[in-house]
């Protein structure tokens, strides 16, 4: 498990290929999108058919916070 808890890598990809358990598209754009602060969802279309979801996020430091005076 990654620092803050995260079970997954800051760049997933959720396959939604045919050979796995069929899931509802607009469901996994929606999940991929939940909890991040800064980053990015990219949908991958092949053949007019979504083929890949890839979450990026950034985790972004205040660098000022950590500093006295």
């Amino acid at each position: 498990m990654s620092a803050g808890g995260r079970s997954r890598s800051s760049a997933d990809s959720l396959d939604v290929r045919e050979d796995r358990k069929p899931r509802n598209v607009e469901q996994e754009i929606l999940l991929a999108v939940q909890g991040i602060r800064y980053g990015s969802v990219e949908i991958v279309i092949h053949d007019s058919e979504v083929v890949q979801i890839e979450r990026k996020e950034k985790v972004r430091f205040d660098r000022s916070a950590g500093k006295a005076g």
